[in-house]
This record gives C-alpha cells, sequence and structure tokens, in this order.
C-alpha cells in the first residue's frame, strides 16, 4: 500500500513514518509548511512549522530511507485555519484550531493531493485508534487526540492510519531512540502553532483592533469596566476582567457570556456557568450515518475536559445537520465555538467517538 507520512518535524510523526515503513508499506514523507514566515525559530516547546521542524523531518525521513518532501500550504492554512480563528474570536467565540486545520488542511487539502497522486492512505502522528473503521480514544489517555479528530468523516476516516495511537507517549520516545531518530527528546508544541509567542490576546488585538465595549455585570446590568474587544475573552474566564472591585458579596466573577453584536461582555458567580442543554451546529457522525434518533452517550467540550452523560439528538441548525444535546446535569465552562465531542456511554465501547458538532447555543 502506499502511504503518505505527514511529518510534522516532531517525535509522534517520525515514529508514525518508521511502523508504516516497518509494516511494509511504500512510504513516502511530507511535511507541511503551513508558516508564512518559516524562518522564524522555534522556542522550546512553543510554535512549529518553522525551518527547524521541516529540517527535523527531513533528517528523520533520511534515516528510514523514504522520499521526503515539503509542501506549501501556507495561504490555505491562513484562509481556512488562522482567518476562521480570528473571525472565531471577533464573533465572541472560542475556537479550537486543530480542528480546523485536522478538518480543512490534513484531512481534505493533503488527503485530496495524496488521493490524487495514488496513495491509498494518510498516516499521521496523532495519538488516537481506528478499528474497523471507527475512531476511539488513543492509548495513553493523557494524549489522546480523538477529540481534535472527530471532525473527520467516515471517508476520511478510511484513508486515515494513526499508528501511534496504540502506543504510550514514554515508549514512543524510547522508540525513536532506539531507531536513530534524532527528534527522540524533541520537546512536545503545547501552544497554537501560528501564535509562537503564546500570547492569544496580542496576536487577536492586532488581528482584530480596538472595538471598545462593555464589562457588565448579570444581575444589576451596572457597567464594571470598559474593555478593547469581546476576543480577549472566554466563557469561564476570571482574571483579566479589568474589574477594579469584587462583588458585594466577596466572590468572584466570571464571564457568563459574550455579545459581540453589541461588544458586551457578562461577569456573573460561578452559579451562574452551568449549562443544561447545547446546540451544536457542523454535525459530523464518523460513522457516516445519523442516529435515528436520541442517543444516550457522553460529551466532551474542551481538548482536556472531562466526560458528561448526555442525550444527543440529531436536528436541522441553521439548514445543517446539527445535535441538540441535553444534559443530565449543568455542565460549565461551554462556550460558542468549541468542539462538542460525543463518545459512546458504556464501558466496553466508551472509547469510540460517535460523532461532533460546532457549539452555536447553550442555555
Amino acid at each position: 500500500m502506499r502511504v503518505l507520512a505527514a511529518m510534522s518535524g516532531g517525535v509522534d510523526s517520525a515514529v508514525a513514518a518508521a511502523r508504516a515503513v516497518e509494516a511494509g508499506h511504500d512510504v513516502v514523507g511530507v511535511h507541511l509548511a503551513l508558516s508564512e514566515t518559516p524562518d522564524a525559530l522555534r522556542s522550546g516547546s512553543r510554535g512549529c512549522c518553522s525551518r527547524e521542524d521541516a529540517d527535523d523531518a527531513r533528517r528523520a525521513a533520511d534515516v528510514l530511507g523514504i522520499p521526503f518532501y515539503v509542501w506549501d500550504f501556507a495561504e490555505r492554512f491562513r484562509e481556512d485555519v488562522i482567518d476562521d480563528f480570528v473571525a472565531a474570536y471577533a464573533a465572541g467565540e472560542t475556537p479550537n484550531p486543530c480542528l480546523s486545520c485536522n478538518e480543512k488542511i490534513k484531512f481534505a487539502a493533503l488527503a485530496e493531493k495524496a488521493a490524487a497522486l495514488g496513495f491509498d492512505a494518510l498516516a499521521t502522528g496523532h495519538y488516537a485508534r481506528l478499528s474497523d473503521g471507527e475512531l476511539r480514544r488513543a492509548v495513553d489517555e493523557d494524549k489522546d487526540q480523538s477529540y481534535v479528530l472527530a471532525v473527520l468523516t467516515a471517508q476520511q476516516l478510511r484513508r486515515a492510519m494513526f499508528p501511534v495511537g496504540d502506543t504510550a507517549k514514554p515508549q514512543i520516545r524510547e522508540e525513536a531512540a532506539r531507531r536513530g531518530l534524532l527528534v527522540a527528546d524533541k520537546p512536545d508544541s503545547h501552544d497554537i502553532c501560528f501564535i509562537p509567542t503564546g500570547d492569544t490576546r496580542a496576536f487577536l488585538g492586532a488581528k482584530i483592533g480596538v472595538r471598545p465595549g462593555a464589562v457588565v455585570d448579570a444581575d444589576s446590568g451596572e457597567k464594571l469596566a470598559d474593555h478593547d474587544g469581546v476576543h480577549g475573552f472566554t466563557i469561564g474566564q476570571r482574571k483579566g476582567l479589568g474589574i477594579d472591585a469584587p462583588a458585594s458579596d466577596g466572590a468572584p466573577r466570571y464571564v457568563t457570556s459574550i455579545d459581540a453584536a453589541t461588544a458586551t461582555v457578562t461577569v456573573g458567580p460561578a452559579s451562574a456557568l452551568g449549562v443544561s442543554r447545547i446546540t451544536a451546529r457542523h454535525a459530523i457522525w464518523t460513522s457516516g450515518t445519523a442516529p435515528a434518533g436520541p442517543v444516550e452517550c457522553m460529551v466532551q467540550v474542551r481538548a482536556h475536559g472531562g466526560l458528561a452523560p448526555v442525550v444527543a439528538t440529531p436536528v436541522v441548525v441553521d439548514g445543517e445537520p446539527g445535535i441538540e444535546i441535553a444534559l443530565h446535569e449543568p455542565l460549565t465552562g461551554v462556550a460558542k465555538g468549541q468542539a462538542a465531542v460525543l463518545y459512546a456511554p458504556d464501558a466496553v465501547r466508551g472509547d469510540l467517538v460517535l460523532g461532533s458538532g460546532r457549539i452555536a447555543t447553550t442555555a
């Protein structure tokens, strides 16, 4: 089988490519040039897509003895990921750019080019597993990336390979060292790849500019502070609100809602953060078929968040497939723009991803 191995320059994708070679596949490595400033240097665990990363990927391919190419996807990445990220924050949402990158770049643009060139599958270093075409959590729960892969369709999953998903990260590093891969001890990237400084607020401010508004109290409607733009806030935020005085009862305030149209950020007590219903748009069911009716399952609303029991029902939202999610108990920290990822509820199939949607409303 001809396999295109996406090689980011990190240890996970290097070992994924090595395992594909070892399995007897005809493997070609490719590094995606996603940055419009590739000469910028990576600083430890900050950023990626630098010239350094491309060089690391090339050296790994040399060790494996496979052909290697660099493909420029910077313009597509800017349009489909960065611009989407900025627009979502400007609209008062809290997006996860890794979801957009997987959906629109790696498993759409890249996978489509791979198929056109005659490749049978795309291998990546994501921590997830495929079993009979079904997406499941990785063995290493701390590194599991099934949440950011839940936007993939059944067709995309059929052409995907996740060779490292059955192994814990420490063992992946040990294997890389045994194989002579110089990235064995390379730090993981923990920040948004296109914001190497780690300062998301400053990045958004430079892109969006000043759009002043007010921070108001949820109960009294009193104006508590001014702000320069709703992009500086997210649901559940406690610090950086610009409020001089505590609430009358001394309790901390949290961002409870964001209205981009009026540039109003509402704050209130922790008790106001709980939501009982979520409506998600852009529903994707990883099996390829939506359930016929309500489904008892579990939901995860942040990349590293916990699971909550829910009833999920396929619906139509703004003319497209959506999901209505009823929580058994109120859930906090739920923000528009995040993904609501559904998992099977039972112990045997609880690592199985059922589908996902992008959170549109909460109540």
